[in-house]
C-alpha cells in the first residue's frame, strides 16, 4: 500500500513562506513516481496547483503560483516539497499531494494515489 503523508502548513502572514513535504511510503521500494500539488479553499473546487516529473527534470504550475512556488524532489529521501513565498491570503486552503498520475497531471482524478492534506492558512 502507498502512503503520502503531508507536512509543513501552518498560519502565516501575507507575504510569509513556507515549505510543505510529501512523504511517500510503501509499495516498492525502487518505485519513483510523478507527483503533483493539489489545494481546495474554502467554497471553492480543488485545484492543480504543479507537478513535477519522475527525476524531476518537467515541471509544471498552474498560472496563480507561478512565480511564487516551486516544487521539486528529493528522490533518495521519496520527498516532494513545494516552497511557497509571497503567500497571499486567497492561497488559504488545504493542500494536498498525489503521486503517479495517467492523462494530463492535471487533474485529481488523474492520481493514484493521495495524501490527507495539510492546512496553510495566510492572514492579512
Amino acid at each position: 500500500q502507498v502512503q503520502l503523508v503531508e507536512s509543513g502548513g501552518g498560519l502565516v502572514q501575507a507575504g510569509d513562506s513556507l515549505r510543505l513535504s510529501c512523504v511517500v511510503s510503501g509499495g516498492r521500494t525502487s518505485s519513483i513516481y510523478a507527483m503533483g500539488w493539489f489545494r481546495q479553499a474554502p467554497g471553492k473546487d480543488r485545484e492543480f496547483v504543479a507537478v513535477i516529473s519522475e527525476g524531476g527534470g518537467t515541471t509544471f504550475s498552474a498560472d496563480s503560483v507561478k512565480g511564487r512556488f516551486t516544487i521539486s524532489r528529493d528522490n533518495a529521501k521519496n520527498t516532494v516539497y513545494l516552497q511557497m513565498n509571497s503567500l497571499k491570503p486567497e492561497d488559504t486552503a488545504v493542500y494536498y499531494c498525489a503521486a503517479d498520475p495517467d492523462g494530463s497531471w492535471r487533474e485529481f482524478s488523474d492520481y493514484k494515489y493521495w495524501g490527507q492534506g495539510t492546512q496553510v492558512t495566510v492572514s492579512s
